[in-house]
C-alpha cells in the first residue's frame, strides 16, 4: 500500500527551511537598504568611505597622548595612535579582571565569615558599591582622592617605596634585564612544579585520608625561596624625587586618570563578584560539608578541596558575564581623560570626519575583547563539570 504524499505546505521541516529563508532574506534586504543610504549619504556630503587614513604616512595625529605604554609622537601616523589606545584598554581590562576577581572572591568569602565584624563589613560593601552607579564612583576616586593627593615636591611616601601625588602613583618595577628575565623564568617554573605538587597532594588526602604534611612542606619551602627570588632575584626599580627637577624618577608611574579607572572597575565588579562566589558556595549542599568534616578534613581543606570546585560549576556563568561588563564599562574612560581605544578614537573621528569607520573600529575591537574572554570563559566552565560516561 502506497502512503499518501505530503503537501509540502503542510510539511513542517519545509515550512521550518522557508521561513528561516523569509527572514534571512528580510535581514539581507534590510542590510542593503541601509547600506545604500550610508552611500547615498555620502555621496551627497561628498564624504568617502575607507580606512586608508589610518596607514596614510602624510596624516598625522596631531595629539598627545598622557599614557604611552609604546612609543608615541604626535607625528606618527594614525594607526600609531590607535594602537596606543588598544594597549591602554588591555592593560586595564586584564589587570582589572585579575583583581577584581581577587578581591570579589575575598569579600565573597567575608559574607559567608562567622566573624561577626568582617561579615558586616563585607555586607555593608557589597550593598553600596552593588547601589551607586559606576561613573558617579569613578569621579569620586577621581576628583576627591586622586586629585587631592599631594604635589609631586612633597609627594606622600609609603613603605619607603611607593610615591603618591596628584601626577599619579609610582611603585616599584623591576628592569628589563636578565636577571629580571631569569627571576621570572624561575618564577613561572616553580608555579608548575608547586601545580604538580599541590594536584599529588589532593590525591593523597583523598584516597589516603592523610593531612599531606610532607607535601606541605614542601609547598611552604617553595613558597619561602618564591618570596626570596621576588624581593632578590629580580632587580627591581625604586622610584625616587630628585628636587632638582623636582620630579620623582624611576619605577613603574600609574597617571591619575589609568589608577582611578582601575581602582573604580575593580571595586566596582568586585562587589557583584562577591555575590557571585557567595551564592554560589552557597549552592552547595551540606552534606558535602558533612562528608568533609567526616573525612576529617578541616574548614579551610573543605572549602578548597571539596566546596570551592563544585562551586566553580556554578559560579563561571555568572563570572564571564562580570567580567564582560568588566571590559565594557572601561569604555567610561574617556570620562576621566584616560585615553584608552574610545577615547582616541572619539579625537581621530573629530579631526578626520570618519566617524563611521572609527565607529566601526571601536565596536569589532570590544567585539574581539568579548569574544576572547567568553571563549577562554567556556573552556574553563566545560573544564570543571562532571564527565558523565
Amino acid at each position: 500500500m502506497n502512503e499518501e504524499k505530503i503537501p509540502f505546505w503542510r510539511d513542517s521541516r519545509v515550512v521550518k527551511v522557508i521561513i528561516q529563508l523569509l527572514i534571512l532574506t528580510v535581514i539581507v534586504s534590510l542590510l542593503i537598504i541601509f547600506g545604500n543610504n550610508l552611500v547615498s549619504n555620502f555621496r551627497q556630503l561628498g564624504l568617502t568611505f575607507g580606512f586608508g587614513f589610518i596607514f596614510d604616512p602624510d596624516l598625522n595625529s596631531r595629539f598627545n597622548i598622557g599614557d604611552t605604554p609604546i612609543a608615541y609622537k604626535p607625528t606618527d601616523p594614525y594607526y600609531r595612535a590607535i594602537l596606543v589606545g588598544l594597549l591602554n584598554s588591555l592593560r586595564v581590562m586584564i589587570t582589572g579582571i585579575i583583581l577584581a576577581f581577587i578581591l570579589g572572591v575575598m569579600i565573597g568569602l567575608g559574607r559567608l565569615s562567622d566573624n561577626w565584624l568582617v561579615q558586616k563589613i563585607a555586607t555593608i560593601y557589597v550593598e553600596i558599591i552593588r547601589n551607586t552607579p559606576l561613573l558617579l564612583q569613578l569621579f569620586f576616586w577621581y576628583f576627591a582622592v586622586f586629585l587631592k593627593f599631594p604635589k609631586i615636591d612633597n609627594p606622600l611616601i609609603l613603605f619607603n617605596s611607593i610615591f603618591l601625588s596628584n601626577q599619579g602613583v609610582y611603585i616599584p618595577f623591576p628592569l628589563g634585564n636578565i636577571q629580571t628575565f631569569l627571576g621570572i623564568l624561575a618564577l613561572l617554573l616553580g608555579g608548575i612544579i608547586a601545580v604538580l605538587i599541590w594536584r599529588k597532594k589532593t590525591q593523597v588526602i583523598i584516597q589516603q585520608g592523610t593531612t599531606g604534611q610532607v607535601y606541605n612542606i614542601i609547598l611552604a619551602g617553595m613558597g619561602v625561596i618564591s618570596i626570596l627570588i621576588i624581593f632578590l632575584g629580580l632587580d627591581w626599580q625604586f622610584p625616587s624625587y630628585d628636587s632638582q627637577i623636582k620630579r620623582i624618577q624611576n619605577g613603574l608611574n600609574l597617571s591619575p586618570e589609568f589608577a582611578t579607572l582601575l581602582a573604580g572597575l575593580t571595586i566596582y565588579t568586585a562587589g557583584f563578584i562577591a555575590e557571585v562566589v557567595r551564592s554560589g558556595i552557597q549552592s552547595v549542599s551540606k552534606g558535602q560539608w558533612e562528608a568533609a568534616k567526616a573525612l576529617g578534613l578541616n574548614s579551610g581543606l573543605a572549602m578548597r578541596l571539596v566546596i570551592f570546585p563544585q562551586a566553580l560549576r556554578v559560579m563561571i556563568p555568572p563570572l564571564t558575564s562580570e567580567f564582560l561588563n568588566l571590559a565594557k564599562n572601561s569604555s567610561l574612560a574617556v570620562a576621566i581623560g584616560y585615553n584608552d581605544i574610545y577615547a582616541v578614537s572619539n579625537t581621530i573621528s573629530n579631526q578626520t570626519g570618519k566617524s563611521i569607520e572609527m565607529l566601526l573600529i571601536v565596536m569589532v575591537t570590544y567585539l574581539i575583547f568579548n569574544l576572547i574572554i567568553s571563549s577562554g570563559m567556556n573552556w574553563l566552565n566545560h573544564s570543571v563539570q562532571l564527565k558523565e560516561k
